[in-house]
C-alpha cells in the first residue's frame, strides 16, 4: 500500500491550523472561551521575560486578540480550571490533564533525588519536611516566606537556597500547588488546597497516562515522529512512544504517512485518517502579520520549525551581546503559513520602539507587506500597554 504524502505547503497549514493560527480568531478571550483555547493548544509556556509582553500573554493574544492577562490569571487563580507545572518547561495546563500528571510527577521525583544532591546547595533534603509543615500551617508560601535562616544571595541562575530548593521539590513532585501569583513570584499551598477534587484523587494507570499523552499530543499536531510525539507533554519516555506507535499502527489507530519539508526532503510520521480527511476543508490562510512569541507552541520545536517552515531562530538571551546575530529578544514573525522574518521590538514607557527587522531569504518590504506589520504593532499596543510606534533610523535590515 502506498504511504500517504502531504506535501509542504499543506503540512504547514495543516500544523499551524491545529495551533490555531491558521484561521481567523473570534472569542472574549477569558473565562471558557480560554479554557478552550488553552485546551486546543494543550499549554502554554510560561516565561519571565516582558520586553513586550509574556510569552504566555503573547502566545494567548495571538489567537484571542481581547485576551488580557488577568483572564488567565484567574483561571488559575480563582476558577481552578488551569494548574500550573511542568511539561518541557514552565507552563499553564488545563486542569482536567491533572491526574495525567500524576506519572510525572513520580518520575521527575526520582530524577530529582538522583541529580539534585550534585547541582544544589547542600541541605535542602533537610528542610522538605520543615518547608511543607509551614505550608501545612500557613497556607500560601513563597520562597522569600521560608529559610529565612538561611543565606539567599545567589551566585547563578540555579543557585536556590535550600529552602527553596525543598519548596521546589514538594511542587515538582506533586505535594505542593501554584495557587497563584504576585507580580510574577510563586505561591504555593498543598495540592489538596489548590487542585479539585475530582482531578486531585484521580489515579490513571501508567499505561493510561501513555495512551492519553501520545494521541492527545498527536491531535494537536497533526503529525509527528514517536519522538516529536514523547516531547509534547515530555511524560512519556522514547520506548514507550516507540511501543504506543507500533501498537496504534498495528490496530489501525494511526497510519504512517510522509511530510515533505521544506527543501523537498521527505519525512517518516505518524497521522490519523481522519486528519488526512481534515486536510481537504483546510482554509487559505489570512494575509494577516502575526508577531509571535520565541515560545509559541508552533516554534517550540527549533529543529521541527527550521524542517518544516526553514526558519531557523535561536534566543540569544545567554549570548555575550558583541556575539548576536539580532539580538536579545527577538520575535519571529509570520504571515499566512510563511515565517518572513523576525523583528526586534520592545517597550520604552507607552511607546513601542521597532529597533530592528531581518527579513527572510525572498520577502520583500513593499507598502502593502510594511503597512500589514505596522497594522499588527497597532493591534498589540493594548497588550502592551502603549500608544505610540517608534522605528529608529535603518529599522528594515532588507
Amino acid at each position: 500500500m502506498t504511504r500517504p504524502l502531504v506535501d509542504n505547503q499543506t503540512a504547514r497549514r495543516l500544523f499551524l491550523d491545529r495551533h490555531l493560527l491558521l484561521r481567523p480568531s473570534s472569542g472574549p478571550g477569558k473565562g471558557r472561551d480560554l479554557d478552550q483555547v488553552l485546551h486546543g493548544l494543550g499549554f502554554v509556556q510560561v516565561d519571565s521575560v516582558n520586553t513586550l509582553a509574556r510569552a504566555h500573554d503573547l502566545i494567548l493574544w495571538s489567537r484571542r486578540g481581547q485576551y488580557r492577562p488577568k483572564a488567565l490569571e484567574h483561571l488559575v487563580a480563582r476558577h481552578r480550571t488551569a494548574f500550573e507545572h511542568w511539561t518541557h518547561d514552565a507552563a499553564i495546563i488545563p486542569m482536567p490533564s491533572y491526574p495525567m500528571w500524576r506519572l510525572k510527577f513520580a518520575r521527575d521525583e526520582a530524577r530529582m533525588q538522583a541529580r539534585w544532591p550534585q547541582g544544589r546547595r547542600d541541605g535542602w533534603v533537610t528542610e522538605i519536611d520543615t518547608v511543607l509543615r509551614h505550608v501545612t500551617d500557613n497556607g500560601p508560601t513563597c520562597s522569600q516566606d521560608v529559610g529565612t535562616h538561611e543565606k539567599k544571595g545567589s551566585t547563578g541562575w540555579w543557585d536556590w537556597h535550600p529552602s527553596k530548593t525543598a519548596l521546589e521539590f514538594l511542587w515538582r513532585s506533586g505535594r505542593l500547588a501554584i495557587c497563584h501569583r504576585e507580580g510574577f513570584r510563586k505561591f504555593y499551598d498543598l495540592s489538596e488546597r489548590v487542585i479539585p477534587a475530582e482531578r486531585l484523587n484521580a489515579r490513571p494507570t501508567t499505561a493510561e497516562t501513555v495512551d492519553w499523552a501520545m494521541s492527545e499530543a498527536l491531535t494537536r499536531l497533526g503529525f509527528g515522529t514517536s519522538g516529536e510525539l514523547a516531547a509534547f507533554f515530555d511524560i512519556v519516555t522514547r520506548d514507550e512512544a516507540k511501543t504506543w506507535c507500533a501498537e496504534a499502527l498495528v490496530t489501525g489507530r494511526i497510519m504512517a504517512t510522509d511530510i515533505e519539508l521544506c527543501d523537498g526532503t521527505r519525512r517518516d510520521s505518524y497521522t490519523t485518517e481522519a486528519t488526512l480527511d481534515h486536510i481537504a476543508s483546510l482554509p487559505d490562510p489570512s494575509s494577516r502579520i502575526r508577531l509571535l512569541s520565541p515560545f509559541d507552541p508552533a516554534l517550540r520545536d527549533r529543529a521541527r520549525a527550521e524542517r518544516l517552515f526553514g526558519f531557523h531562530y535561536r534566543i540569544e538571551i545567554f549570548v555575550p551581546e558583541p556575539k548576536r546575530r539580532y539580538g536579545y529578544y527577538v520575535f519571529p514573525v509570520m504571515q499566512g503559513d510563511r515565517m518572513i522574518g523576525r523583528m526586534d521590538v520592545k517597550r520604552q514607557g507607552r511607546t513601542l520602539q521597532v529597533r530592528a527587522f531581518w527579513p527572510e531569504p525572498g520577502i520583500r518590504m513593499g507598502k502593502t507587506r510594511t503597512a500589514g506589520l505596522r497594522a499588527e504593532l497597532e493591534r498589540i499596543a493594548n497588550l502592551a500597554n502603549t500608544d505610540d510606534i517608534a522605528f529608529i533610523d535603518g529599522w528594515l535590515k532588507a
